[in-house]
């Protein structure tokens, strides 16, 4: 089973307080230009990591998340979606959704994103034959222990 994973919102909480976590050891220049890294939770990976699924990042930060995240969090090196060129037209569909049931071509999966919309979901339950959760994030706190409840339950479920 495949977690897709966001950085920005689901990772770096926008709209919260500063946390008190360890100070933030990714590369100085990617510090530099994102003061927010400092709310990025450490213990987020291990707790992705006990989900037992495939992690792969669905972020426009692409490899940066391996190179600045993947460390912070404790991960190994992770598969990266590689966006068209061309993101959707505006309307009600995200852009990402379309590329991310191509990439899990039909097996199941779970996106974690803050902007994840009932039209991802109706477009995914039509166009996608495997089971999927698209579980929307608040981005004000990043994921919380009741997002991490939705995900065991759900992967659990899903027979993983």
């Amino acid at each position: 089973m495949l977690l897709f994973l966001d950085v920005d919102g689901p990772l770096i909480p926008y709209g919260a307080a500063d946390r008190a976590y360890p100070v933030f050891a990714g590369p100085s220049a990617i510090t530099a230009t994102n003061p927010l890294l400092s709310r990025v939770d450490p213990a987020l990976g291990a707790r992705l990591a006990a989900l037992g699924c495939e992690l792969v990042w669905a972020t426009t930060w692409m490899d940066d998340a391996n190179s600045c995240l993947g460390p912070w969090l404790g991960l190994p090196r992770l598969p990266v979606v590689q966006w068209p060129d061309e993101n959707e037209p505006p309307g009600l569909l995200h852009w990402k959704t379309r590329p991310l049931v191509a990439w899990a071509a039909g097996r199941p999966f779970v996106w974690v994103d803050d902007e994840i919309t009932e039209a991802d979901r109706a477009w995914t339950a039509v166009h996608h034959s495997g089971p999927a959760l698209l579980h929307r994030v608040d981005h004000r706190y990043g994921l919380t222990e009741a997002d991490f409840e939705v995900l065991r339950e759900w992967v659990t479920a899903a027979g993983h």
